[in-house]
């Protein structure tokens, strides 16, 4: 296998098959494969042609100039603000479509749209930092950027629900645990004592996604039964 193809393969393997995972988690009503498909496409495309061209302008890089230096805290402020809203825009599709209907609906198209821009960025890190990168960022950040995805992905399936007006909260906390990541893990380059906090993090991801699925299962399961007890049929 080339470098190329590595690269390819380290960015978007890892991504797809949790992508498969998180699919098969949303048991009782799974969503139409195209929807979840294109969610991660634009997650890949979109929202991260859109988190470049903005933090190239507002963090100090290759244009020289910028709103803010280059330094750890504000490269992971901006990556927080810039990237969650980002691929909030992928979110929007199924969202907007009519596709999204409750917790675990939001965990998955969540999660697509963050393993999608997950793969593409570090595919993009494989091309400029060479293959490493790819490799360990392959199995580190898809699952970070998941669930920060996944996060803002609950708040549009309860807001579809009826049962949420404003997603700000949901965005807040994506963005303060995207923030907290990237800043541990810039001051760890120079302090290795840090990567404690980003493993701890890694924790907390897990810990927040699953009790969304959790959650998202158990009120899939409440409507089956629900349609079952009324005799209707599940639409």
């Amino acid at each position: 296998m080339d470098i190329f193809s590595t690269i390819v393969f380290f960015a978007y393997a890892p991504a797809l098959g949790l992508l498969w995972y998180f699919y098969h988690e949303d048991k009782y009503e799974p969503e139409p494969k195209r929807f979840v498909i294109a969610t991660f496409l634009l997650g890949a495309t979109l929202s991260v042609g859109v988190a470049m061209v903005l933090e190239a302008f507002l963090v100090e890089g290759e244009f020289g100039y910028a709103l803010l230096p280059a330094t750890a805290f504000s490269m992971a402020l901006i990556a927080g603000i810039v990237e969650e809203p980002a691929k909030a825009l992928a979110i929007r599709l199924p969202f907007k479509a009519g596709q999204m209907d409750g917790i675990m609906d939001g965990v998955v198209y969540g999660v697509a749209a963050g393993l999608g821009f997950a793969a593409t960025e570090n595919f993009l890190y494989g091309i400029g930092f060479g293959v490493g990168a790819t490799i360990v960022r392959g199995f580190l950040t898809p699952f970070a950027h998941a669930t920060w995805s996944a996060i803002i992905g609950v708040g549009y399936g309860l807001k579809a629900e009826g049962k949420l007006q404003t997603l700000s909260s949901y965005f807040a906390l994506a963005i303060l645990l995207h923030f907290l990541w990237d800043y541990f893990a810039f001051l760890s380059i120079t302090i290795p004592s840090y990567y404690i906090f980003t493993i701890l993090l890694i924790f907390i991801n897990i810990a927040l996604v699953r009790y969304f699925i959790i959650l998202g299962q158990q009120e899939d399961l409440e409507k089956v039964w629900w349609y079952w007890f009324v005799g209707g049929k599940e639409t």
